[in-house]
């Protein structure tokens, strides 16, 4: 820019950051400067110039745009030759260091739109810049570039001035081109170390979420067999036991409530349902509806205990439900209707999109019919997990008599 001013050109006219380019040497080079003369012989004004972007840009606001960086005696200006100044050019490189150093534009945070920003410069109020307060740098620099967007052109300093008052940001910085570049490489490189630690450190929470997703789905053998690409084989489980409930008239009431209100109900109740689960060696399978499907001996096996794990979870299910209250209905009370049996069974996982493991055998079915005949707040024994649950003790059984499941 000085050697610029000190050439037959005096001016550039049209400083700002687009002007300002960065060759294959890293050297900062000045773009569009001389054209003031095809300007003036253009012989245009300002609003002309505005008519035409208005005419011409999808959005009149570009217009104002391009003439954020010009000094306000310029914009003020109504001549023809008016189209900058050595001093306008100083004005433009004070708003060049605002913008590189906030890195939020050459007026940085700002309520005012680009229009209403030279509307006020041109206007004869007070003056308006840029905020100052948030800059991170150095008081010299805050300084220099007060010095250089004064209101009176006459008090800003020369570009000769300007070297001065910035020569200490060259302290420590080598003049050797090749050392330059390679230590804005390093710094580069650093920056680019923190970003990627950053990305690191958000993919790895965001896998972790996504494993502890899956471990909600699925038993964690099965899920760390699924991770690993390898196939999860159907197992065959000698004995389990499988409990199976619903809620007693759940259709009627159904009927009588909104589809937001079941919702709510349902996951009230699950969410305690499962808070239960968690205390005991059992698996959730799934929820079907108002049907709860939970087992125990698998995926891993508990010899016999399983009868006597789905047995207690049993009983303190029954116990909580009594104490459950219905938001929207707090004076009626749920009934739930248990089912259990012991047997044989198969596991596995069905599915590619949304793997589900899940049972398949008779037990299943038969456990599924001992709920469906059982008695509301009563639980439902088969024959089979009698004997298992009267073989570990501790758990008192009444025969029911002969009932007909189907």
């Amino acid at each position: 820019m000085t050697f610029i001013h000190d050439s037959e050109i005096h001016y550039h006219g049209n400083l700002k950051t687009s002007n300002c380019l960065v060759d294959a040497r890293w050297v900062l080079m000045v773009t569009d400067f001389g054209l003031h003369r095809l300007e003036n012989g253009r012989a245009s004004s300002f609003p002309d110039q505005q008519n035409y972007y208005e005419s011409v840009s999808p959005s009149p606001q570009n217009y104002y745009e391009t003439l954020v960086w010009r000094a306000p005696e310029v914009l003020r200006s109504t001549s023809r030759e008016a189209v900058g100044t050595q001093k306008a050019d100083v004005y433009a490189f004070s708003l060049i260091m605002h913008e590189l150093i906030g890195r939020k534009g050459p007026w940085g945070d700002t309520e005012y739109s680009s229009k209403e920003i030279i509307e006020l410069l041109r206007s004869e109020s007070p003056s308006i810049r840029p905020e100052m307060a948030n800059l991170a740098c150095e008081p010299y620099i805050s300084d220099c570039i007060r010095d250089c967007w004064a209101e009176d052109p006459d008090m800003r300093p020369t570009f000769k001035d300007i070297r001065v008052k910035l020569k200490p940001m060259l302290q420590g910085i080598k003049s050797n081109i090749l050392d330059n570049m390679l230590y804005m490489m390093e710094r580069y490189s650093n920056n680019l170390e923190s970003l990627v630690a950053d990305r690191t450190e958000l993919l790895f929470e965001e896998k972790k979420m996504t494993e502890n997703l899956l471990l909600r789905m699925l038993p964690r053998f099965v899920a760390e067999r699924l991770k690993k690409g390898e196939p999860v084989v159907p197992e065959v489980y000698e004995c389990v036991s499988i409990y199976f409930s619903d809620i007693v008239g759940f259709t009627a009431l159904s009927a009588e409530s909104t589809p937001m209100e079941v919702v709510c109900m349902l996951n009230d109740l699950y969410t305690c349902f499962d808070a239960i689960v968690e205390n005991f060696d059992v698996y959730k399978i799934e929820t079907i509806g108002d049907a709860y499907f939970v087992v125990s001996g698998l995926p891993l096996r508990n010899d016999d205990l399983h009868a006597g794990e789905i047995a207690s979870m049993s009983l303190r299910m029954l116990q909580e439900i009594k104490r459950f209250k219905i938001r929207h209905r707090p004076n009626d009370t749920l009934k739930l209707r248990i089912g259990l049996h012991s047997g044989p069974c198969v596991a596995g996982v069905v599915g590619l999109k949304m793997p589900r493991y899940t049972l398949f055998g008779d037990t299943v079915n038969t456990a599924s019919r001992m709920e469906s005949t059982g008695v509301p707040l009563k639980i439902h024994c088969s024959e089979t997990i009698t004997c298992l649950l009267r073989k570990l003790g501790g758990y008192q059984l009444t025969e029911r008599g002969i009932v007909n499941a189907k």
